[in-house]
């Protein structure tokens, strides 16, 4: 495979795992091996400039955004962090802050780097007012409700807001031991300023390991797919619609930067001192130092104590105190040069291979899973770990009863990193990878260029039919939401469906059972004759199509505006959309060609579900923007940005996520990002505010 080849792939695989990170709480890698593929493509794009591409994943920052949640523009953007796993990074960190600040002396404040979900707090008069996600780092999602129901982060501070902050003392503490290492320091002897009339504090909200067992002991119990780590439990619990599911999983939260008019004091830790009197919950483990040797000494210490913490870490924060000098220093386009993370290295142990087993997924891919002896691994017993694919297998040569190296990296999914070959017992047997479905006994298949195994049979394997179901309900398909995964599965198991097409016939008596459900049948029922009501192309995608994403099926209903044509659609005329290749164009024939899935659109069509663009929908199109590629930025007025995107796509244009000598031009709202608009000025692209842009759509 040659370079360009190499990018095309890793650009593929990148956005994928971003899918999976950022929508479906459900990484596949590390946040390490993630980084690596992030840099690699780096390098390989700045040997290649001839392959610039604005929607490559090395232009995007990832976003956590939900469309149930009402969007809130930060008032300082939440920008990401410069990350290394390498000490001599921090060393050349280090250095860089001393230039930048011309040799003036300078104090770093070390903290942990918690992994959880990135969260916004407002207090105006002592009172919580607000909670924002991150977001895009611009606007993130509202969860004030659901915050509130966190017992470690105070609806009212304990000490009352005076007009005008105070100065907090500067602490003396001795924050080594006897032997010069790095101990954590005292809290005696701190001062402590009044809170400002309103201010920001930012930090993490967490589910502790002990909650994140015993939930996921829960789902595995009920049959629910676990969650991979604790940062996506707090995610997805965060991110609920119901407030009393986040009150009832015990999140904590720690918080490590005050922002605001009259803050206390010009240093950063003497703020988070402040605030700890205040009532939030600030790390212990906060130091600050003076020189890049303590640095180190505070980074040796906590990649070994960290394993003691109740909740999850991956990593150290490198703060410069002072604020005056983190405004003199600023910020690149992506992260301020005042501030750096380091990250752990993946914490691993050693175990035996006891068996194989096999998963089936919706699409009929088969995954192979490593069963082992339980071993501690980053504050979890692991028991288990993803083999990935067959390749993955051959390249360790795995035998069973295996001594086999399991890694952890970024506390995320165990995954097998090596094999201790000079233990391997003489009788051990290779491992085989199956011919046949362990689900429906279906001889496998594995398609060309791919290195993983299906089962073809998709209208007739159990995993697979309930997976499809489990899609068809989901909220960015036909939204049912008044059905889940545990009821399909204990419907499937009653025989009631056996298909999506099957949900439509169920009836309030049949889900009934003693009588004693009759509301939420009802509602179950209601949800069903509702969804009839979601747009064409929500459909398609609903359809669950191999390979066919949210996107791919949008532009699908739009280029056929019915399912007749888009059913009867040729190769050539499918490749004629937008994002449309071969592979994903014969997958979409052969799902039409066969009978059963036929059978299944047919009566879907009989229930009434919408089978073509809407009247309003075909008035809307044009090609008013066609072969136009838009970047939009800022904050708008008149509509929100997804509505934009939206707008773009229905006038025949293409959005990008950023600029290149390719924009026709960006779509301009308030508080535009000064890098953009710099690069926009230096390769001559247009900005067009939203009442002109509006006016061009007409």
């Amino acid at each position: 495979m040659d370079e360009k080849q190499r990018i095309e792939q890793l650009r593929r695989e990148l956005h994928e795992h971003n899918h999976r990170y950022y929508v479906e709480n459900q990484p596949s890698i590390s946040d390490y091996d993630f980084d690596q593929l992030m840099h690699e493509l780096q390098e390989l794009e700045a040997r290649h400039p001839e392959m610039a591409d604005p929607n490559s994943p090395t232009q995007r920052v990832g976003s956590d955004l939900q469309t149930e949640f009402r969007q809130v523009v930060h008032k300082y953007p939440m920008l990401s962090l410069a990350n290394t796993y390498s000490e001599q990074d921090v060393r050349d960190w280090y250095d860089s802050v001393s230039r930048g600040l011309a040799g003036e002396p300078f104090e770093v404040c070390c903290e942990m780097k918690y992994d959880g979900l990135s969260i916004s707090l407002t207090y105006v008069d002592g009172r919580l007012t607000q909670a924002v996600t991150r977001g895009d780092g611009v606007q993130g999602d509202d969860v004030t409700q659901n915050v509130r129901t966190i017992q470690s982060i105070p609806l009212e501070t304990l000490l009352r807001p005076l007009p005008i902050g105070r100065g907090v003392d500067t602490p003396s503490v001795d924050s080594t031991n006897q032997q010069g290492n790095y101990a954590p320091p005292s809290r005696e002897g701190m001062g402590v300023g009044l809170p400002p009339h309103e201010f920001e504090i930012r930090g993490e909200i967490l589910m502790p390991w002990k909650s994140f067992e015993r939930l996921n002991a829960e789902r595995e119990a009920a049959e629910e797919p676990l969650f991979a780590n604790p940062r996506n439990a707090a995610s997805g619990t965060l991110k609920s619609l119901d407030s009393r599911v986040v009150a009832s999983r015990q999140l904590d939260a720690y918080l490590y930067y005050l922002l605001g008019d009259e803050l206390p004091a010009d240093g950063h830790y003497e703020n988070l001192e402040a605030a700890r009197q205040w009532g939030f919950k600030i790390s212990e483990g906060m130091k600050k130092v003076h020189t890049v040797d303590e640095v180190m000494d505070f980074i040796n210490y906590w990649d070994q104590e960290r394993k003691n913490l109740p909740v999850a870490t991956d990593g150290i924060v490198l703060k410069v105190n002072s604020l005056r000098q983190q405004r003199a220093l600023g910020f690149t386009a992506k992260s301020p040069r005042w501030a750096i993370a380091y990250k752990f290295k993946a914490e691993r142990a050693c175990t035996e291979l006891l068996e194989v087993t096999y998963q089936v997924g919706r699409t009929g891919a088969v995954t192979p899973v490593a069963n082992m002896a339980p071993v501690q691994l980053a504050g979890t017993t692991v028991r288990r770990a993803t083999l990935n694919n067959e390749d993955f297998i051959r390249s360790f040569d795995l035998h069973i009863g295996d001594h086999v190296y399991v890694e952890k990296g970024g506390e995320i999914i165990p995954k097998i990193v090596g094999v201790d070959i000079d233990r391997r017992p003489i009788i051990a047997q290779p491992v085989q990878f199956i011919k046949r479905c362990p689900e429906c006994g279906t001889p496998l298949i594995r398609y060309e260029d791919e290195a993983v195994w299906y089962c073809p049979n998709d209208t007739g394997c159990p995993p697979q039919i309930k997976g499809r179901i489990e899609h068809f309900i989901a909220r960015k398909a036909m939204n049912i939401d008044s059905l889940g995964p545990e009821t399909v599965d204990e419907y499937y198991r009653r025989g009631l469906i056996h298909n999506v097409a099957d949900l439509y016939d169920i009836e309030v008596q049949q889900i009934n059972g003693d009588g004693s459900r009759t509301k939420s049948a009802q509602r179950i029922v209601n949800g069903i004759q509702k969804s009839k009501e979601v747009p064409f192309e929500r459909v398609v995608f609903a359809l669950g199509i191999r390979f066919v994403g949210e996107t791919s099926a949008r532009l699908l209903a739009r280029h056929f505006k019915s399912m007749d044509a888009l059913m009867n659609a040729g190769l050539e005329e499918l490749q004629e959309v937008e994002g449309i290749g071969e592979v994903m164009a014969k997958s979409i024939i052969s799902y039409f060609h066969n009978e059963q899935n036929r059978q299944i659109v047919e009566r879907l069509r009989g229930y009434g579900l919408q089978f073509a663009l809407s009247t309003e929908q075909t008035a809307a199109q044009s090609d008013k923007l066609a072969g136009l590629s838009i970047v939009i930025s800022g904050v708008f007025q008149h509509h929100s940005r997804d509505e934009y995107k939206l707008l773009i796509e229905q006038n025949g244009g293409k959005n990008v996520g950023s600029i290149s000598g390719k924009t026709s031009f960006i779509l301009a709202g308030d508080n535009m990002g000064p890098s953009k608009f710099e690069k926009a000025q230096k390769l001559g692209v247009k900005i067009v505010n939203e009442d002109k842009f509006l006016q061009m759509i007409e």
